[in-house]
């Protein structure tokens, strides 16, 4: 079949983006139904891959889902070599109207483990939609049965992965998992992100106090602010980026962790820079003064939430370090 005919074909135009289900022919609907299983099980295999290493048992059920829309590929091939031969006409997902856009993966990271499963039954959900509507559509009576015989595999494929999940996912295997998954989020986000909070808290104290009590003006006091943080903010991005690359401790892409903990530098600097917009520097300071003393518990309570540290320990430990920067700040400026 040359390109000629092939874009003659009835529904079939050059904006493939206006493709109209119901004017699909019977040769589209399969051609569409062969890259719908093809486009599910190259899904599955992703989501396979990209979690064996941490969750084999979701892995595992991912590759059985996986096994199953190839099943359903071959029969669609073998229906389709015998009515229209061995051309398949490209008709995807994106070409016809009314399909949901599957995320590629590096959409879906970091690895959420529900967000996989969740995405898992959206896509048998629209699958069986689609063979149901389809076997309506068709005339052929063999493509019929294949159609509507597939949208009760599917339904039942829901089923076959609630049996997958109770034969890999058991209780003790969700518990390991949503550990491992908690820890990587803590390597990959909290620590880097705790990090840096607790940088650009403390170490833009005293700057920030000593250019207020030298000179009582708040305006200066905000840009000696405003440059430590945002200065703390880049150094502690690069330093975290370029200091371990994940490949051996599990910490995750450098760049996205630099860009967490110069983030949260820059925040955490802020934070009591900004009272100092106001012009009157005694309502300034003691606002100031406000904003330290939450940071420094936030930092407290993110350490005994995700960290496992005493809160009475973190306190002392945080606002001790904290007071000793913040009093250090006062009596250079006052100097």
């Amino acid at each position: 079949m040359n390109l000629t005919s092939l874009f003659a074909m009835p529904g079939l135009s050059r904006n493939p983006a206006t493709l109209e289900f119901s004017k699909l022919s019977e040769q589209q609907l399969l051609a569409l139904a062969i890259s719908l299983e093809e486009d599910d099980a190259r899904i599955y295999t992703q989501y396979a891959q990209a979690l064996h290493k941490d969750y084999p048992d979701t892995a595992a059920l991912f590759r059985g889902m996986a096994a199953e829309e190839n099943t359903h590929r071959h029969r669609l091939l073998d229906l389709y070599r015998q009515r229209f031969g061995e051309h398949i006409p490209l008709i995807r997902r994106q070409d016809v109207r009314g399909f949901i856009e599957r995320k590629p993966l590096w959409l879906v990271q970091p690895i959420d483990l529900e967000k996989f499963r969740a995405q898992a039954e959206v896509m048998e959900a629209e699958s069986r939609m689609f063979y149901a509507k389809a076997a309506r559509q068709a005339t052929d009576a063999g493509i019929r049965q294949l159609l509507g015989d597939l949208a009760a595999a599917e339904a039942r494929h829901e089923q076959k992965a609630e049996d997958l999940g109770n034969r890999f996912l058991t209780p003790q295997a969700i518990h390991t998992e949503h550990e491992t998954q908690r820890r990587i989020f803590v390597l990959q986000f909290i620590q880097p992100g705790l990090a840096g909070l607790m940088d650009g808290s403390v170490s833009t104290l005293a700057p920030l106090f000593a250019a207020a009590f030298a000179t009582h003006d708040t305006w200066a006091a905000f840009l000696v602010g405003l440059a430590a943080a945002v200065g703390a903010g880049i150094s502690m991005a690069f330093a975290e980026a370029m200091s371990d690359d994940g490949s051996l401790t599990g910490r995750g892409n450098p760049w996205l962790r630099g860009g967490v903990t110069g983030l949260m530098t820059a925040l955490g600097g802020l934070g009591h820079t900004l009272p100092y917009l106001i012009p009157q520097f005694h309502v300034a300071t003691t606002l100031a003064f406000i904003v330290v003393a939450i940071e420094l518990v936030v930092i407290a309570w993110v350490r005994k939430r995700f960290m496992g540290a005493s809160f009475s320990l973190a306190i002392v430990q945080v606002v001790v370090g904290g007071l000793l920067v913040f009093i250090t700040g006062i009596l250079i400026g006052s100097a």
